[in-house]
């Protein structure tokens, strides 16, 4: 499996190193695992001397997409999504472009021999438990540069931030890079009754990655329209600063309001239900905050009282039409993201109930609608607005389906 997917990457250096000019652009997720993985990525390609372009999305959108491929003879990498779309990909770039993806969502395999897809998925590792796309791009820096293992530091923030543990601990590949920034001094690892706890060691302070990785989803989530992002990066190579820091107060203040405003809102009857999904929809009032945002009020609101403990969690956000440093772009979707209680998630971990990465993009293709980086438990693609019904009910057409 990792030896399949290192021969991968080494064939995909190949051509990098022999790329002119020395420049690069970044395309990165913006969550703490996506953003991490821009830092590790930035960081690799500027030490081998290339000029480094970053842009932040929160996904991939096919308008986005094809605005990115009116270009030729240029390197792009995408990191933490693009994994599933490789074919679209493919056919928008038709051998103009050497195009790196670096993801570990489930992922499909290239047709185009200029399009490298990297992603551990296709080389029989599980990006839900084995390695995140932190440590992807890590092991992509590592094999370049054995002396890139400082970097692992960073792949641990991602590991940690993504959220995905064995008995409350970093297995397989993400353990290999907790452990490798462990010996440098990086993180120290603290065993604990519910696993291991992952402490970020900077100077004389100590932060647990836990916590960190929450400081840059902020920044990156809430603050998407903002400066957010790209002071994010920053603080993974360098640590916090005063101004991330204000700027992570004012914006957790401002998540504070919209979120309590939008739970006592569904706690008065906004919550829709069908026999296996609960469901709401933000339209735009989420805004200023970005789309990944319902994901994340989707997962805080998952424990709460009022939610069914057996029904799939649904929420929808209007799509901006302003991309930073895109600008304008017609997108007219709406992002869905989907969560899952305690109890369906149990189910889903034993195979007793259908995983979102299965249901999801099954009732998304079904409308025509785009899907890419989705999880079992973790979920998100983009339908066009006014399809949010219809959607709910494709996958409880799914759902039924099963039970006869």
């Amino acid at each position: 499996m990792i030896t399949e997917f290192i021969k991968a990457v080494e064939t995909a250096l190949i051509e990098i190193e022999k790329f002119n000019p020395r420049e690069v652009t970044i395309f990165h997720h913006n969550d703490s695992d996506g953003l991490s993985s821009g830092a590790i990525l930035a960081e690799t390609f500027r030490r081998k001397d290339f000029a480094v372009s970053m842009y932040c999305l929160e996904k991939p959108y096919p308008p986005l997409l094809k605005k990115i491929f009116e270009s030729d003879g240029k390197a792009i990498i995408f990191a933490d999504f693009a994994g599933r779309i490789a074919p679209l990909i493919s056919g928008l770039n038709r051998g103009r472009n050497l195009i790196l993806i670096l993801d570990h969502h489930v992922a499909e395999k290239s047709t185009d021999p200029r399009v490298f897809n990297l992603d551990p998925e296709l080389f029989g590792l599980k990006g839900d438990r084995d390695i995140s796309a932190s440590t992807t791009c890590y092991i992509f820096s590592k094999v370049w540069d054995e002396r890139n293992a400082d970097l692992s530091r960073m792949a641990t923030i991602g590991a940690v931030g993504d959220g995905f543990f064995v008995d409350g601990k970093l297995v397989n590949a993400n353990r290999e890079a907790a452990l490798e920034a462990e010996r440098r001094g990086f993180i120290e690892i603290t065993e604990r009754d519910w696993g291991e706890e992952y402490i970020l060691v900077h100077d004389s302070t100590r932060t647990s990655c836990r916590e960190f990785g929450r400081y840059l989803d902020i920044l990156g989530g809430v603050g998407y329209q903002e400066e957010g992002p790209a002071l994010a990066v920053e603080a993974c190579l360098k640590g916090s600063s005063e101004k991330t820091d204000n700027l992570v107060r004012r914006l957790k203040a401002m998540r504070k309001e919209i979120f309590e405003r939008e739970i006592k809102s569904l706690r008065s009857g906004a919550l829709e239900k069908t026999d296996h999904i609960q469901w709401f929809n933000m339209d735009s009032r989420f805004s200023p905050m970005g789309v990944k945002m319902v994901g994340i009020f989707c997962e805080e609101i998952s424990s709460m009282d009022f939610i069914d403990k057996d029904r799939y969690i649904a929420g929808f956000q209007v799509i901006p039409d302003l991309i930073p440093g895109f600008g304008k772009i017609d997108i007219h979707h709406t992002k869905v993201s989907m969560r899952v209680p305690g109890h369906l998630r149990e189910r889903i971990i034993s195979k007793e109930a259908l995983g979102l990465d299965q249901l999801l993009p099954e009732a998304t293709a079904r409308l025509g609608g785009f899907s890419d980086a989705c999880h079992s438990l973790t979920a998100a693609t983009v339908v066009e607005i006014g399809q949010e019904k219809e959607l709910i009910q494709e996958m409880e057409k799914i759902l039924n389906s099963l039970r006869r």
